[in-house]
């Protein structure tokens, strides 16, 4: 028996590659960082990176999220194949924003931190089912669940140290 060549179906590549481009620019728009006055007020934590690692940071790590999800699309053949893990990928592109919305738009750590939580699990489970496709593709993952971990210290440390952050 030869090896199968499989071939990637180019409208869900398309339409994942769409959907992660469409979060890292929203999430970026949502995300001023130092120049959001209201940010750059609070207490942030001792590990808190400059600006500048952000904005090399979140490319990286949305890049490892589309290869993952593009690798998971070509081992299954098809989108439907894959609906289970690529379902999971776009619930977790609208957490990513959600982040954002809730952090900088709504100015609400403590719901951000909730969201937060609830995109750690989105991850840690999208990997779980990238690698029933791909291995590799779940591993592509890693980084940005350690940086999600790293999120949340740095989230929880605003709530603590910014008691009327969330305030409304």
């Amino acid at each position: 028996m030869g090896t199968q060549k499989r071939f990637i179906d180019w409208p869900g590549a398309a339409l994942v590659t769409a959907a992660t481009l469409g979060a890292l620019a929203i999430g970026g728009l949502l995300s001023p960082g130092s120049a959001d006055p209201w940010y750059q007020a609070l207490r942030k934590a001792p590990l808190n990176p400059p600006d500048i690692a952000f904005a090399i940071v979140w490319p990286v790590l949305f890049a490892l999220m589309l290869a993952g999800a593009l690798m998971v699309l070509k081992e299954a053949g098809t989108f439907k194949r894959a609906s289970a893990a690529l379902g999971l990928y776009f619930t977790m592109l609208a957490a990513n924003v959600c982040w954002s919305l809730f952090f900088f738009g709504f100015r609400d750590p403590p719901v951000a931190l909730g969201v937060l939580v609830a995109l750690w699990l989105l991850i840690a489970t999208m990997m779980l089912r990238f690698a029933l496709h791909s291995p590799r593709a779940a591993l592509l993952q890693a980084p940005y669940l350690l940086w999600v971990t790293f999120a949340a210290y740095l989230n929880i440390y605003v709530c603590l140290f910014n008691p009327n952050a969330g305030a409304a």
